[in-house]
């Protein structure tokens, strides 16, 4: 749908952005026109997009779905895209495997199914190509020509390639420390990559600052201007695991936590899936997995608190490694609401994790993904998830991003020489 958008006090062109009619305050309510805002004018609520969703026959709708391209754009009339998206260059991200982890669930002693989402299989190996590719298309229409971030290292990355396909210059900030491999990821691309002297909510404050200076004119934040949008392709995590479910909502499903967004998207997923038609309305949990080293949320929903109160960041979870969660208080509710929790692990447990998932399911996650699995496994283990119920977790990003969170256990069993006397000395032959 074609809808004429304000930016401050400029009028700009008619865009197209598909279902999508405005963008509505998330405190307050209130509605302002589609362009790049991410803050209310009246309470500074964070905004988030308004649909005009399909009407009609759900089992039109699914054959719709089904019919559609095996990415995210198949979901195409319930996102702020035009209709013709999967035409224009794009990374096209999504449908991802859902993995039945029967060799997983034996260990964990879950009887009611285990899935992993494995968000590895995305063009940059992350989930963060779904969000970037939406935010890719709000860049479009609003005429920017250098699409930007602030980045714990996946999101540099999805950013660098969505950039470079999309024929966009890109300039991302990451912190300084970041691993090797996420930093050659995201400059292997060609666009500028800059180190920040600090941790990731030093960044996120240099690019705020960058948005109200004449330097950034014309740039797209993916995850400031463009939030609202940039954070519906989350969505798309519920809309897969939904459909590859048989038009099923999960009984539990555990999400890690960074700035939340995620978490709440895969709510607002399930809701709008509900809404048309297309699963039937039953309840869930929405469990949230975080690192010990950086674990604001919770912390907060342990103690019982509505305020999230800010961390410094201390843990191998580099990814989730954001202290002062912009939808922390919004991930409290939903737990609460769902009848789910938040937990965390400690590194030593998250690098446990790692290891269990490729050893049982061959499924070489990164840190943010032996988060979630530690998590899951400490929520089964204390009698917070019920085990004879369908449980889904995700595994967002790939493990050779973080190498070093393993290598230290992760080496050649053995050296020999080429012979077969050196195999058997080895004690190799019969393990």
């Amino acid at each position: 749908m074609a809808v004429q958008t304000t930016a401050g006090n400029a009028t700009t062109a008619s865009v197209d952005l598909g279902p999508a009619v405005a963008l509505s305050c998330r405190e307050c309510g209130e509605r302002f026109e589609l362009g790049p805002l991410f803050a209310c004018a009246s309470c500074f609520g964070p905004l988030e997009v308004a649909y005009d969703l399909p009407t009609g026959s759900p089992e039109e709708l699914r054959k719709r779905i089904e019919a559609g391209p095996n990415n995210i754009w198949r979901y195409a009339p319930l996102l702020p895209v035009p209709a013709d998206v999967a035409e224009k260059p794009n990374i096209n991200p999504g449908f991802t495997k859902l993995v039945k982890a029967d060799n997983l669930a034996r260990e964990l002693g879950v009887t009611g199914g285990l899935y992993v989402k494995d968000d590895s299989g995305n063009p940059t190996h992350s989930f963060k190509d779904r969000v970037v590719a939406i935010a890719v298309e709000a860049a479009r229409a609003f005429g920017f020509t250098t699409l930007s971030c602030s980045s714990t290292g996946n999101l540099a990355g999805a950013v660098g390639a969505a950039a470079a396909r999309a024929g966009l210059r890109s300039c991302v900030f990451i912190p300084h420390d970041l691993e090797q491999g996420k930093v050659v990821m995201a400059a292997v691309y060609g666009g500028e990559l800059v180190g920040i002297e600090g941790n990731y909510d030093d960044v996120n404050r240099f690019c705020s600052e960058l948005i109200g200076d004449p330097l950034g004119e014309g740039w797209g934040f993916v995850n400031v201007n463009l939030r609202p949008y940039y954070g519906e392709g989350s969505k798309t995590l519920a809309y897969e695991i939904c459909e590859q479910l048989g038009w099923r909502l999960p009984d539990q499903i555990v999400i890690p936590i960074a700035s939340g967004s995620q978490l709440t998207k895969i709510d607002k997923g399930f809701q709008e899936l509900i809404k048309l038609g297309l699963v039937e309305d039953k309840p869930y949990k929405i469990f949230g997995a975080q690192a010990e080293g950086c674990s604001p949320v919770s912390a907060a929903f342990k103690a019982g608190h509505e305020v999230v109160r800010p961390q410094k960041p201390n843990t191998i979870a580099k990814s989730l490694a954001i202290g002062n969660p912009a939808d922390g208080p919004y991930v409290l509710d939903i737990a609460r609401r769902t009848g789910g929790a938040v937990e965390d692990v400690n590194d030593e447990q998250v690098v446990d994790a790692i290891k269990l998932l490729a050893r049982t399911e061959g499924i070489f996650g990164e840190t943010a993904g032996g988060v979630t699995l530690g998590v899951t496994q400490r929520l089964i283990e204390a009698g917070v998830i019920d085990p004879a119920l369908t449980t889904v977790v995700l595994n967002t990003g790939d493990g050779l991003k973080t190498l070093d969170a393993v290598s230290a256990t992760s080496q050649a069993t053995a050296t020999i020489k080429p012979s077969l006397d050196a195999f058997r000395a080895a004690g190799l032959a019969s393990a």
